[in-house]
């Protein structure tokens, strides 16, 4: 059993910068990658952020590099998600590497070509980045990964679920097959063994399951909404929780910086946390929110990745995660530290076969609730008002609005009628907070004869079980389908990355023989329709177009 790092006869240097920063007995992941890697067997470790991943890969990684003269080629390439967690492996293995003059580039979009080109031609050892700006540097002839030793897969879940598989490939092709390959991913989906199957050369395995699969301490519930409707039924739930700290998880970047200002502009004080931030900006924001100076931090999965703060009251799931490991993951972040917390989803009706999946992974039921009515809302708020007007009574510190009542009393008028009045003016700011209607969610069913024209064969010769769509959403038909190897990921990547929406405005996907059919919210479909012609899938263009 390896207690200590000296036990893996790393280069000396690496366990002097490992000890310098205070590590010294190897987590469970560590202890079961390192030793393997060192080896030069390919690994597929399935760990979540904060079991000591990176150094787990880093250090057999950074053990293995040799010593090359300058304008050498690269040895290794580690890919990630986001820039946020480039940039993070990045320094970690800066530090890891202090004494060992290794030359390390983090390369990500949302930074000039120039500066990374440079220092490519000037001699890098490891590259890590993110799967687009890899390919692009790659397609300009400036990046070559030929003399690739070693490549690591971080974070793969994610990668596959933003669309990044056809960039990954590309990638992967363009190294020696002699590489040794590493994959690290929280869960390990079809999808990723479909990857480690192509590309992965008899990995070994190292799981590390989470130590609690959820928290007692948190109460769970789930309101079943459309998903125009998710906003609506957010502002609801914030006028009526006992919010006093707030994450919310979405799937996009963008979906960010939309949620964050909608929510602002509504009076609930809101920042975005996204791959976007550079490391000064993310640490601004979560000072802020530590600080109470913002209630409400809106993030995607990623790059809320290792953050631990506790106090959180509340956490919600804007976007429904996809898998159930990732949905513990996200409501740990609240019931911390003896409190108790709230863990509340916001789920469509198409995805209520997801919330099964985690109930059966936790082994505990998520409670479904029902959203307050807009006559409770209306009630809450009158309520409230009294409940001021009573505290102030009691205090009795009003003698110059007494007097100013006096005068208007005075001048004829009632006292009903003056307090009335000033309860209006009270109220005034319920004008700037309009209560947004939510539809209820009904199973619709059509005609009978209607379902049968649906459920009949079609030109294809398949049938469609489930051809009815959510109301507000516009299907789409795509010209590829399982003949061409199409996957859902691959449908939601190109039209997300492509036409710049959220991924919450993608709905049901249903890959037929020749073709496939993909719901889109009707606000997106011109921005859908107006990329037409850029869409492409395994370097297959793909026309789009309205069903």
């Amino acid at each position: 059993m390896i207690t200590d790092f000296t036990q893996f006869n790393l280069h000396p240097q690496l366990v002097q910068a490992v000890t310098e920063q205070g590590y010294t007995t190897p987590t469970p992941i560590q202890a079961g990658v390192i030793p393997l890697m060192l080896t030069g067997q390919d690994v597929i470790g399935q760990a979540h952020t904060g079991t000591g991943k990176t150094a787990a890969f880093a250090l057999p990684l950074l053990h293995g590099l040799v010593p090359q003269p300058e304008r050498a080629q690269v040895q290794a390439i580690v890919l990630v998600p986001t820039r946020e967690l480039a940039m993070q492996v990045a320094q970690a293995m800066v530090a890891y590497g202090q004494y060992r003059s290794v030359r390390i580039l983090p390369v990500y979009g949302g930074q000039p070509y120039s500066r990374q080109i440079t220092r490519l031609r000037q001699g890098i050892d490891v590259v890590v980045g993110t799967p687009g700006r890899v390919l692009d540097l790659i397609t300009q002839k400036v990046l070559d990964l030929r003399g690739v030793r070693t490549v690591v897969l971080d974070e793969a879940d994610e990668m596959l679920s933003m669309g990044f598989i056809d960039d990954i490939e590309a990638i992967l092709t363009a190294t020696p097959s002699t590489r040794q390959t590493t994959l690290f991913s929280a869960t390990v989906p079809p999808d990723i063994r479909r990857l480690a199957d192509r590309y992965l050369h008899q990995p070994q395995s190292v799981t590390i399951a989470p130590q609690r699969r959820t928290v007692d301490a948190i109460e769970q519930r789930y309101y079943l909404v459309h998903d125009e409707d998710k906003m609506a039924a957010l502002t609801r739930l914030f006028e009526v929780e006992a919010i006093t700290s707030a994450l919310i998880f979405v799937h996009t970047r963008l979906a960010t910086a939309e949620l964050a200002h909608a929510l602002s502009s509504r009076g609930f004080p809101a920042e975005a946390l996204s791959g976007d931030l550079s490391q000064e900006a993310r640490e601004q924001v979560l000072q802020r929110f530590r600080r109470q100076h913002i209630t409400v931090l809106v993030a995607t999965e990623v790059a809320a990745r290792g953050l631990d703060i506790d106090g959180i009251s509340h956490v919600f799931n804007f976007d429904f995660p996809q898998y159930p490991e990732a949905y513990v993951h996200r409501i740990g972040r609240t019931g911390r530290a003896g409190k108790t917390g709230v863990a509340i989803s916001l789920l469509t009706p198409k995805e209520q076969w997801r919330l099964r999946k985690i109930e059966a992974y936790t082994k505990q039921k998520i409670t479904p609730a029902t959203l307050p009515t807009e006559a409770d809302m209306h009630a809450r708020r009158e309520a409230e008002v009294l409940e001021r007007m009573l505290v102030w009574l009691k205090r009795g510190r009003y003698n110059r609005e007494r007097a100013m009542v006096m005068e208007l009393t005075a001048r004829g008028y009632d006292l009903a009628d003056v307090a009335a009045a000033a309860l209006k003016l009270a109220r005034a700011a319920d004008k700037q907070r309009p209560i947004t209607p939510v539809r209820e969610v009904t199973a619709e069913r059509p005609p009978a004869s209607t379902r049968a024209r649906q459920r009949g064969p079609q030109p294809n010769g398949q049938t469609w079980p489930n051809a009815l769509h959510e109301k507000g959403m516009v299907r789409l038909t795509l010209n590829a389908g399982k003949m061409h190897g199409i996957r859902p990921n691959d449908v939601v990547g190109t039209i997300a990355r492509h036409a710049n929406i959220p991924g919450h405005a993608i709905g049901a996907i249903r890959i037929q023989d020749h073709h496939t059919l993909v719901d889109i919210s009707e606000r997106f479909v011109p921005q859908v329709l107006a990329k037409a012609g850029a869409y492409q899938i395994r370097r297959r263009a793909v026309q789009v177009e309205c069903a």
